[in-house]
């Protein structure tokens, strides 16, 4: 355990921020930069989704080696090391030729990216070893998804209404240096007790699952679903989670700890991560498509147009970071599920191309709380009951199931939006209805998952999961 001061705690949380900021500011400036990117690349619709799933996907398929990683070798020593790659692949986006470059330069941010956010929380967790101070301290880093989702709309269309979509990169690079330089004078180094062995055909099934399934996805409207590649896709996707379920549980390190899941509030901290991102991915590209194609709005007006849902999400995340403190995950989550599912409904019920701005806004403002709600109690349960030496990989684990849910939400409801998308704008408006109950199921989700996994029970299996984790990591300590 890391000792500091409390001022040197809430350094340490600031510089960690600064990662997140960038991360979050990237995904929300770019997709309200999609339109611009489809203009200028001549992009279809599912080079759009791989522009985001590109990133995500890799971003998920590594992030549980990343955290692993950052327990083994320092988690500040990786924490700098993805700083400099994101950093540098943001110049790489902005100088990207052609659409197949974007992707690649995307991916590459994601390697970078792998290796922040989950690294970050596990710093966070190591040096507020207090539970209602990691509370506080996690709200204010849901907070910051808050504060980007407020800025990255606003910002991005700025930057593409006025040097077009590449400079919405460029943000990236200042924001990255400063946290270089400052983790490298306030961010202790810090490393699991055991070092983990690494997993590299745990790795490699984990990159297969995620890429084939979202492949399988992306491509179904154009290919079919009878196509031999979409169908091999399928095939290897469900040999790749068999495989996993059979191989992970013989590892003395696997990359996945399957015995992490024997805690209900873990459990459902990761459906409901997955639910709560891929609702998220589902809105910010319906959103987006929506306010520029079909209402004709500009960047920066598409990005105004989002502000309620942004300042919303800047007031719930640290709000729900003081109830989560005081009385625990279950109140936070169950708003959050109720507003995510009631922001939903109104569009469902409502969408149309000349929709009026008051319900617009009110759902907007309905989501964002729903998602600022339940960045906290997501991030705290991941990482509170798990034994300290693994928190990088309870991290991790959840991280990973935010960035597939999103992925599979950008997947799922850009293949359900791609048929409106060529057949005019009724068909459009049609298929966003849809896409919007699909996004209120997501709510409807969180909102039972909170209630059944933050009880007297599912605590119960916490304690008893994290006393058995840690009794287990001991004995293989002593035997090593």
């Amino acid at each position: 355990m890391t000792h500091l001061t409390s001022r040197g705690r809430w350094s340490v949380l600031a510089v960690c921020c600064l990662s997140l900021l960038i991360v979050s500011l990237d995904v929300t400036a770019l997709n309200v930069a999609l339109p611009s990117i489809q203009q200028d690349l001549n992009s279809p619709l599912s080079g759009l989704q791989w522009t985001v799933d590109g990133y995500t996907l890799v971003l998920a398929s590594l992030l549980m080696f990343s955290g692993s990683l950052a327990d083994r070798v320092g988690r500040r020593r990786v924490f700098q090391v993805g700083l400099a790659v994101f950093t540098t692949a943001s110049l790489l986006c902005s100088a990207a030729p052609g659409l197949g470059w974007l992707i690649a330069a995307r991916a590459l941010q994601a390697i970078g990216g792998s290796m922040l956010n989950p690294v970050a929380l596990s710093i966070i967790s190591d040096v507020f070893s207090d539970s209602r101070e990691r509370a506080r301290a996690i709200g204010v880093w849901g907070g910051v998804v808050g504060i980007s989702m407020a800025a990255g709309p606003i910002i991005g269309g700025a930057l593409v209404e006025s040097a077009g979509w590449r400079a919405i990169f460029w943000i990236n690079v200042p924001i990255g240096l400063a946290a270089l330089a400052l983790t490298r004078r306030y961010v202790p180094e810090s490393r699991a007790e055991r070092p983990r062995r690494a997993d590299p055909v745990g790795q490699v099934l984990v990159v297969v699952l995620l890429a084939t399934v979202t492949y399988a996805i992306i491509e179904s409207p154009v290919r079919g679903w009878t196509s031999p590649l979409v169908a091999g896709c399928a095939v290897a996707a469900l040999c790749a989670l068999l495989g996993l379920l059979r191989y992970e549980p013989r590892r003395v390190d696997p990359l996945i700890d399957l015995r992490f899941f024997r805690s209900v509030p873990f459990a459902g901290a990761t459906v409901i991560a997955a639910a709560t991102f891929f609702a998220l991915g589902g809105f910010l590209f319906v959103s987006s498509l929506y306010l520029q194609n079909v209402r004709g709005l500009d960047p920066l007006h598409a990005g105004l147009f989002m502000l309620p849902m942004a300042i919303t999400a800047l007031v719930g995340a640290p709000l729900s970071g003081r109830i989560l403190a005081a009385r625990g995950p279950r109140v936070p989550l169950v708003a959050a599920g109720a507003a995510l599912c009631a922001s939903s409904v109104l569009q469902a019920l409502t969408y149309s191309a000349h929709l009026s701005a008051a319900p617009l806004f009110c759902a907007y403002a309905l989501f964002g709380l729903g998602f600022g709600m339940a960045t906290a109690p997501i991030s705290h349960t991941a990482v509170s009951a798990m034994p300290r030496s693994q928190s990088g990989v309870a991290a991790a684990v959840a991280s990973a199931c935010r960035q597939f849910g999103q992925s599979l939400g950008v997947a799922v409801i850009g293949a359900l939006m791609a048929t409106g998308a060529h057949t005019g704008t009724a068909a459009f408006v049609q298929a966003s209805r849809t896409a919007w109950w699909i996004i209120a199921g997501c709510g409807g989700a969180v909102l039972l998952l909170g209630t059944l996994t933050s009880g007297r029970w599912a605590q119960s299996t916490a304690r008893l999961t994290a006393e058995r984790l840690a009794a287990e990591e001991t004995r293989t300590t002593v035997k090593t």
